[in-house]
């Protein structure tokens, strides 16, 4: 299926060929979006990636969640390493008019090895950060403060829970465009990085949001609207995580 713009966005929804590089679990995903203006986003993509809009409109999007589970595949989890909380800042891209992912500006994790892992052989900008999620019930306490690498100030702070009936995101709609992406995108400054994850689609619910207080967006660069986000919570899906291939 592809959208108005031509871009098939179902392609990157089924399992690449090959064996993953890793596995693990996302769960308690809060997914909080702005709308954002396109000239604001274009200087701080990288060389090579086209921005992703849905009918015009780019997006900016906020979403904190839980680790569990990770490992590489061939190996068993590590208690005390294979989980942890993260919370990231992103956009959407593609390449070329295919290939529709994330371009994350920052990603922080309250593990020092997932952070190494990652921006080793990722080539992403993940930040070790002093984080909790204190689940009570179905209500999520979630609480972030980097420590390093900068820039500074990196906080966010957020109360939420899922509402309402759980359903997958519909093709064509913009909750899958926002939600159902399985493709990203990193640099080491001089090549261009694509990577894929699988993962059934998100079981997607409604949420009810208090108490937000971030400064992740405005320390990516950009200005977050004044407008209330687009919100949508997913309970959790197993992933898939594969290694980079290299673009150019």
């Amino acid at each position: 299926m592809t959208a108005g713009d031509g871009i098939d966005r179902i392609a990157p929804t089924v399992r690449p060929g090959g064996r993953a590089a890793m596995r693990q679990r996302w769960s308690r995903l809060l997914f909080l979006h702005w709308p954002i203006r396109a000239d604001e986003m274009w200087p701080l993509l990288p060389r090579g990636v086209d921005l992703d809009t849905h009918d015009g409109q780019a997006w900016v999007g906020l979403v904190p969640f839980v680790v569990t589970g990770a490992r590489p595949v061939l190996l068993p989890a590590v208690p005390g390493l294979s989980s942890f909380v993260e919370v990231n800042v992103r956009t959407y891209v593609h390449y070329r008019g295919r290939d529709p992912g994330v371009w994350f500006f920052s990603l922080d994790a309250s593990s020092r090895v997932a952070v190494f892992v990652a921006r080793r052989l990722y080539h992403l900008a993940y930040r070790f950060a002093e984080m909790t999620a204190d689940v009570r019930g179905d209500r999520v306490h979630f609480r972030s403060r980097r420590i390093a690498p900068g820039p500074r100030p990196g906080t966010c702070a957020v109360e939420y829970e899922p509402r309402g009936a759980v359903a997958p995101a519909a093709a064509g709609t913009l909750e899958h465009f926002l939600l159902e992406r399985y493709v990203l995108y990193s640099t080491d400054g001089r090549r261009l990085y694509q990577g894929r994850v699988h993962h059934p689609p998100y079981p997607t619910q409604a949420a009810a949001v208090d108490g937000l207080a971030e400064d992740l967006i405005a320390a990516a660069g950009l200005l977050r609207p004044p407008c209330d986000p687009l919100v949508h919570y997913a309970s959790g899906v197993d992933v898939e995580v594969f290694a980079l291939t290299t673009l150019d």
